[in-house]
């Protein structure tokens, strides 16, 4: 039978819930159901002893993260159509949605304004644009440099797979799978030492379990006790293959367990359920009582690379993608995800609790889609990089003499 498709019991959903008097309430009733998916031989559910710690956010704090949902959502909708419709268009991506929830969940618990000294660092993979809005890099500066645009967030030199923005505290996604882990150890290691209680967070794939440098951080991080926190972000597969090929545990997070770090399951869908766990890790690392490891079960919506087997104007990748040669994702798998959408729990969620109303969310959302057009008509405008610019940044100073132009 194919793992990913293996039936299970019916667990309720956040519809199933009640309306509830509080916000409290309402988090009590989702930590009890386990709130979450019951849709493969992975369930995604959330830690029945789960603090209540997005009940005490602000609304502005709470509308703040809805929007960078929306942020997220929308650039990367937008980005596939630009992708499937604008042949003029060089840009790419390895697509974070359906993931938004962690990114945002997570880095709502950072420190992202402030002195360089004093911010939180974050670490990506090579899914990078969710982690680097959630941060809150500029994200104008992002599209124009997913387009290779020169006044790009890093001058057209990074795209996609090499964003940084250390003005926020996002210091880069990575082209491989893994090798930031054992660099984001290195970054607590120097708030410990410096005495800061500065926090620095790695996001990684379940693909990277299977990599010696997942192995490495944690072991360092717990033998030092450092200030750092692995948010693992399991979507089911690393590229094409399902990660139960790779790795002996159905909970990724029981491998972290094994050397002695606090490691809690979340529903990565939900993202005030990951604002808690989030937030308990960040305030344990400041406290000095060392790392943990948050294995958020969630799922993207596109295939690994690009938007192949898309629709412009369609949420999601459902038809044939030709670089999926070792395996294929069943359609109804992706639908059945897609039932329980990032955005919807969030907007639900906050109606729910009477922090806006339905018209409330749909002016948002309406206002978010214009902020990202406009984001990528700007970038649209900016310059391409030339050829020579290749040549610069090579040393400290000046640039490689052109020897193979003209």
């Amino acid at each position: 039978m194919d793992k990913t498709t293996r039936p299970a019991a019916h667990t309720p959903d956040l519809d199933d819930a009640p309306r509830s008097e509080s916000r409290r309430g309402f988090l009590k009733f989702a930590a009890a159901t386990g709130a979450v998916i019951s849709m493969s031989r992975t369930r995604a559910f959330a830690n029945g002893d789960i603090a209540y710690h997005a009940k005490e956010l602000s609304d502005d704090k709470l509308v703040d993260m809805y929007r960078t949902i929306l942020r997220i959502r929308w650039h990367e909708r937008t980005q596939a159509d630009e992708m499937l419709t604008n042949p003029e268009y060089r840009g790419y991506n390895h697509f974070y949605a359906g993931q938004e929830a962690v990114a945002t969940g997570v880095c709502a618990a950072l420190r992202n304004d402030g002195p360089f000294e004093q911010i939180d660092l974050a670490y990506s993979s090579h899914r990078p644009s969710g982690h680097a809005i959630a941060k809150g890099v500029d994200i104008p500066k992002m599209c124009a440099e997913n387009d290779f645009r020169a006044t790009g967030l890093n001058g057209g030199y990074a795209a996609e797979m090499h964003l940084s923005d250390p003005d926020v505290g996002f210091i880069g996604a990575d082209g491989m799978i893994g090798p930031s882990m054992p660099i984001a150890t290195g970054s607590a290691f120097a708030f410990r030492a410096r005495g800061s209680d500065q926090v620095a967070v790695v996001f990684g794939g379940d693909g990277t379990y299977a990599t010696p440098h997942f192995h490495s951080a944690l072991n360092n991080a717990k033998l030092l006790d450092l200030p750092f926190i692995y948010v693992l972000e399991n979507n089911l597969y690393h590229q094409y293959a399902h990660y139960s090929y790779s790795c002996p545990h159905k909970d990724i997070a029981s491998a972290a367990a094994a050397y002695g770090i606090p490691s809690r399951v979340v529903d990565g869908q939900d993202v005030f359920q990951v604002y808690n766990v989030a937030k308990e890790a960040v305030d344990r690392a400041r406290a000095g009582d060392g790392p943990s490891f948050i294995e958020a079960k969630t799922y993207r919506y596109y295939n690994h690379w690009g938007a192949p087997g898309a629709t412009a104007g369609e949420l999601g990748a459902f038809g044939y993608d030709p670089l999926a040669i070792t395996s294929f994702r069943p359609e109804r798998e992706v639908r059945a995800w897609m039932q329980r959408d990032p955005v919807d729990i969030a907007r639900k969620t906050l109606v729910d609790w009477g922090v806006m109303d339905a018209a409330g969310a749909e002016s948002i959302e309406t206002e978010v889609k214009a902020e990202i057009a406009d984001a990528f008509a700007w970038a649209a405008q900016q310059p391409f990089c030339q050829p020579e610019d290749g040549l610069k940044n090579v040393f400290a100073d000046g640039a490689v003499p052109a020897r193979q132009f003209g």
